[in-house]
């Protein structure tokens, strides 16, 4: 397994850059980069289970529509990106790993406006084991209310999985790990429950799954499939705005994404959750379909 410390501009390894496989270490860009310094970049998270890429091109379209919302249009077609992610995978001898997809303004112009800019598209992935260590996954993680909340829809461009959407994502992480949580619950603009700092949630009771409904943050393709997983065994799923002072009349929760994966909580602020049924069969059936890609393409269908 590659050692998780070590520094992401120094490692042995291939990443694949503008339709070139190159040494990871010469992977570079210029400081005067547009998308550094405007945040004009885009990307996709992916796993790789036993050498296939989970929903890999649902992954690529969104890559292709978050730069479409963002104003640019990548030089590469999903078809492209596709084959360029299995050979990363080869050069880096990756069996299960995390995949990054990513695409940005180029330094041809520097300023707000920079239409001119090249667009580039990378490629990399590494090994990664699961995002929350297995202790927390069993027990369920410990979140807290964050200081910074989801945007109104019209002051940023929210179904976008946009590097700048993530500036507060991690203010947020830092803040609650510093008090000793693993992640911080984030509220919207209006003071709903909306999700974590990179991953959605869900909260059960009665035997139905409530979720936030996705109007200023990511619909997250493990969101969906989860919601498919519980549809599929007869779970009620309801997506509704749902206030923080409901959080204490729910008895599980989780959450979901592609490095969460799905994660129990449990507790977020003074309320405590425990993982039973509901999120146990959810769990299981999710790690079952990922290691399935025949399954997984079912599923979808």
């Amino acid at each position: 397994m590659a050692d998780a410390m070590l520094p992401f501009d120094d490692r042995d390894g291939a990443i694949w850059l503008d339709g070139r496989m190159i040494p990871w270490r010469d992977a570079k860009l210029h400081v005067l980069t547009h998308g550094l310094h405007y945040a004009s970049t885009v990307f996709e998270g992916e796993r790789s289970y036993g050498g296939t890429i989970f929903k890999s091109r649902e992954h690529s379209a969104r890559l292709h529509n978050s730069a479409r919302i963002l104003n640019f249009k990548l030089p590469f077609s999903i078809d492209a990106i596709e084959a360029a992610k299995y050979d990363v995978l080869r050069a880096n001898n990756i069996i299960d790993g995390y995949v990054r997809a990513f695409a940005w303004r180029g330094a041809e112009m520097m300023g707000v406006s920079a239409q001119a800019s090249k667009i580039h598209v990378g490629i990399a992935a590494w090994e990664w084991p699961s995002y929350f260590s297995p202790e927390m996954r069993k027990i369920g993680i410990r979140m807290k209310t964050g200081p910074w909340r989801r945007p109104d829809p019209l002051s940023a461009p929210v179904e976008s999985k946009a590097a700048g959407l993530y500036m507060i994502c991690t203010l947020s992480k830092h803040a609650v790990e510093a008090e000793g949580y693993q992640d911080a619950l984030m509220l919207d603009w209006r003071g709903f429950v909306s999700e974590g700092t990179g991953a959605n949630i869900f909260l059960i009771k009665d035997g139905v799954m409530h979720t936030p409904t996705p109007d200023c943050f990511l619909n997250g393709i493990t969101r969906q499939t989860v919601m498919q997983l519980a549809k599929a065994r007869g779970i009620q799923v309801v997506e509704r705005h749902i206030k923080p002072e409901e959080l204490g009349d729910f008895t599980e929760c989780f959450v979901t994404g592609t490095a969460a994966e799905v994660t129990p909580v449990g507790e977020i602020d003074q309320h405590r959750f425990k993982p039973a049924k509901i999120t146990e069969a959810l769990l299981t059936d999710y790690e079952t379909l990922v290691r399935k890609p025949a399954a997984a393409t079912a599923a979808a269908q």
